[in-house]
């Protein structure tokens, strides 16, 4: 205890300044986590979290005995499964090829990748509807001026898998390209110049020694992404298909059953069952995936 106080007494600046932190940390991270113990009880607005009636586990079993509980989760593991690969396979693929630009090009293409980052799902959504609209939509236009019949987008589910892994790779790789590229930039420039001399090529350099040293950051870019294997991206889900109810078995996922369950319903116990059970399996997938890592090797797992 003496030591604790000591190394406290020594450091008493960085705690204060990290106060502010640990406080927005607590009221809203720790104090509300107080509201799970809705996904347990009959919640009712006029009886508020603690006199609303206890029904223990009937929430979780309504939840799991109906076909929406497979489709959606189904739906949100395939989806994230998907992002997950082709995201971080073009996301690596850009890095290498961006580190072989010319300097005065390299920011340009940093900044047109990264710039759909900032636009919120909202605005691709209005610039998807005017792509996919039946009427007067881009490609049905193209279409009509070849003489094909348009598409029916926003009722047919077939090309929507397709559709939602195009947009969500175009908005968000530029953000995981620049982290990539990040680690690529601090590899020691050495490795490329002995390789070089040995008669490597491009691709010999990038499987042999490029990969090999982000495999770290790739590894730890993995672990975070499957914690997150049962938490689908709302805004890209809801947005994009224009919550269209033809298309639910397709591109409905959790998070928008969630929501839809909150707000058409008002069913406050359902949507908070969904969201712990969310948060458990996500927590055991990260648990497995760093105890897998680490397993194979202790130096890039997270803990």
């Amino acid at each position: 205890m003496g030591r604790e106080l000591h190394h406290f007494r020594n450091n008493r600046e960085l705690f204060l300044l990290s106060l502010p932190g640990l406080l927005y940390k607590l009221i809203f991270a720790y104090i509300p986590m107080i509201g799970l113990i809705i996904a347990f009880k009959n919640y009712r607005y006029d009886l508020g979290i603690f006199g609303s009636k206890w029904v223990g586990l009937d929430n979780f079993r309504y939840l799991f005995t109906t076909d929406t509980a497979w489709r959606i989760t189904r739906n949100t593991v395939l989806y994230n499964t998907a992002y997950i690969v082709v995201g971080t396979s073009a996301a690596l693929l850009l890095a290498i090829l961006m580190n072989e630009i010319k300097a005065k090009w390299s920011k340009f293409y940093q900044t047109a990748l990264f710039l759909p980052h900032f636009l919120s799902w909202v605005l691709v959504g209005y610039v998807a509807y005017a792509f996919l609209n039946h009427s007067d939509g881009f490609i049905n236009r193209t279409l009509e001026s070849f003489g094909l019949n348009p598409v029916s987008w926003y009722q047919n589910a077939g090309p929507w898998p397709v559709i939602l892994i195009l947009v969500q790779l175009w908005k968000v790789v530029g953000f995981n390209t620049l982290i990539y590229f990040a680690g690529i930039i601090g590899i020691n420039s050495d490795y490329y110049e002995a390789a070089r001399i040995d008669g490597a090529t491009k691709r010999q350099m990038a499987f042999k020694i490029t990969i090999p040293l982000m495999a770290p950051i790739i590894i730890i870019m993995l672990i975070l992404s499957i914690g997150n294997m049962f938490r689908g991206d709302f805004g890209l889900h809801y947005f994009i298909p224009n919550n269209s109810g033809f298309l639910y078995g397709s591109t409905d996922i959790i998070d928008t059953y969630v929501y839809r369950a909150l707000r058409e319903v008002g069913n406050v116990s359902m949507s908070a069952a969904t969201g712990f059970y969310q948060s458990v399996v996500g927590l055991v997938l990260v648990l497995t995936a760093n105890g897998i890592v680490r397993k194979i090797d202790s130096d890039n797992s997270l803990w």
